[in-house]
């Protein structure tokens, strides 16, 4: 148990692609498995006392490995399609493997076994090898590991909310395809007879839906419906357009506009890129305040230029503001149209007169160049956040599969103000455009995703460029440029930007 040559050999019997099950059923009867990983041991023989699960804990485990292995070798391209697809597109397979075989690891101990099989995963799993980030994510992937099933059997997905809900769950695009995969494995591994049609239908629903929500419409099936629906929507709300008006305003959103957001701001949105428009300015900036989730809205429209959202975020931080989410948007005329969710330290929404007047005026200035991030943030640099001891791990992804046209970048690492300003600034230092984002933060970590492009407008290919950019946003996580005062050499102003703010 302790040599690690033993337990690499253990991870290459389990992720092989030459018959694991056997493998581990040999080692099982044998009683080697149960001793390598005593965890298993515990659960070897153990009857499943419902109607529903057919084998012993061990057994279905075994099974549910073997499933996975032939959903990988292609044996089960009918049906499950999607699980076929999507397999080959996942960024670890050891990942995958481990997951499947921990998934009910702590069952018969008395408690919720998903919680205390989490548990199991971040003890065994740095003993089999994994890295910190990959431990993390089979720990993840085993306390939810019954989640897809109950939204997509229970709930109807159908309903935005529901969608909005498991999209918060599970964070980003990865974690969703290996959570669809570990699903099925696991609900093909309970029994005969226990798998349908219906069950993985809702279970690709589910997949689809939740993958448009992450991405922002950049990927999944039954978009252009719904792009036609929400602009058919908007048709209807602007009652007092003129109609010329109304067509030019619907060819200025991309698709992922469309999807990205909800109905009523498309209504908000159109009325402030009319006003822009009518007044002339270079700069408008409104804000919504929404009591009920505690967040205020505040969307920019400005002319697009590089490093243009990074320049925002910054100058939310140094308002003394959180950002809790963010998307940006490029119109089909070269404007920006960025939208990010804000919060007092507090976690209230920021209503106040005075501080929403400081935000506006922060975000105006630092536009114009008249203030440093840099500076203003390392200015006002307060003592470290106690939540310091909780440990995060540390992840950067580089993923060219999960879009047609862009790179995306999943980063995710401790929360701390100023991150979102470093991450995109680095990412406009490489050289990299940011076309779409998403941002969340969930207590103390950051879940981070960024559509980008190069200079020449397309994905990031060459393998030193992209070890660049994971080495620089590693960077980034490790220290904080935000808390560093930059050289003293006084920054170049930018003409002045007259703001419309509404």
């Amino acid at each position: 148990r302790k040599d690690p040559h033993a337990n690499r050999l253990f991870l290459e019997i389990l992720t092989s692609k030459e018959d694991p099950e056997t493998s581990l059923r040999r080692l099982n009867e044998a009683g080697v498995f149960g001793r390598f990983v005593r965890d298993f041991g515990r659960v070897v023989a153990q009857m499943q006392h419902d109607m529903y699960h057919v084998y012993t804990v061990d057994e279905h485990t075994i099974r549910a490995v073997g499933m996975l292995a032939q959903i990988e070798a292609g044996l089960l391209e009918d049906e499950h399609p999607l699980s076929h697809q999507i397999i080959h597109n996942v960024l670890s397979r050891e990942v995958l493997y481990v997951a499947v075989m921990l998934h009910d690891i702590a069952k018969g101990r008395g408690g919720d076994h998903a919680e205390l099989g989490a548990k199991v995963a971040q003890k065994l799993c740095p003993r089999l090898g994994l890295s910190a980030e990959d431990t993390e994510t089979v720990a993840w992937l085993v306390l939810h590991h019954l989640d897809m099933s109950r939204v997509a059997f229970k709930r109807d997905v159908q309903d935005p909310k529901t969608i909005l809900d498991f999209a918060e769950t599970v964070q980003d695009l990865e974690r969703l395809r290996l959570l669809l995969i570990l699903t099925v494995a696991d609900i093909r591994a309970v029994g005969p007879g226990r798998w349908n049609g219906w069950k993985g239908q809702l279970l690709r629903e589910l997949y689809h839906r939740t993958e448009e929500a992450l991405s922002g419409g950049m990927s999944g099936e039954g978009a252009k419906q719904r792009v036609e629906a929400a602009k058919f929507a908007l048709r209807e709300a602007l009652t007092d357009w003129p109609e010329a008006e109304i067509e030019r305003h619907l060819t200025r959103g991309y698709d992922s506009y469309w999807l990205g957001v909800e109905p009523a701001v498309h209504v908000r949105d159109a009325e402030l890129m009319r006003r822009a428009n009518q007044s002339g300015e270079a700069l408008t900036i409104d804000t919504f305040v929404d009591q009920f989730q505690s967040i205020t809205e505040v969307t920019i429209f400005a002319a697009d230029h590089p490093g243009l959202f990074s320049r925002i975020a910054g100058a939310i931080a140094v308002a003394g503001l959180n950002v809790v989410h963010a998307k940006i948007f490029t119109t089909t005329d070269g404007m920006a149209l960025d939208t990010f969710w804000v919060q007092e330290p507090d976690g209230l929404a920021v209503s106040e007169p005075a501080r929403l007047a400081k935000l506006k005026s922060s975000i105006t200035e630092i536009l114009a160049g008249r203030i440093s991030v840099l500076k203003a943030l390392a200015d006002q640099a307060g003592p470290p956040s106690r939540t310091r001891v909780f440990k995060v791990a540390q992840r950067v992804q580089i993923d060219n599969k999960a879009s047609n046209v862009y790179t995306v970048v999943e980063v995710s690492g401790r929360d701390r103000r100023g991150l979102l300003h470093d991450i995109t600034r680095a990412l406009a230092e490489l050289g990299l455009s940011v076309a779409s984002a998403r941002v969340a933060t969930y207590g103390t970590r950051a879940s981070d995703v960024f559509y980008v492009k190069d200079v020449f407008g397309l994905k990031v290919s060459n393998e030193a460029k992209l070890k660049s950019i994971e080495e620089s946003l590693r960077e980034v996580l490790q220290t904080p440029k935000s808390s560093q005062r930059p050289a003293t050499r006084p920054a170049k102003k930018s003409n002045e930007i007259k703001e419309n703010v509404s």
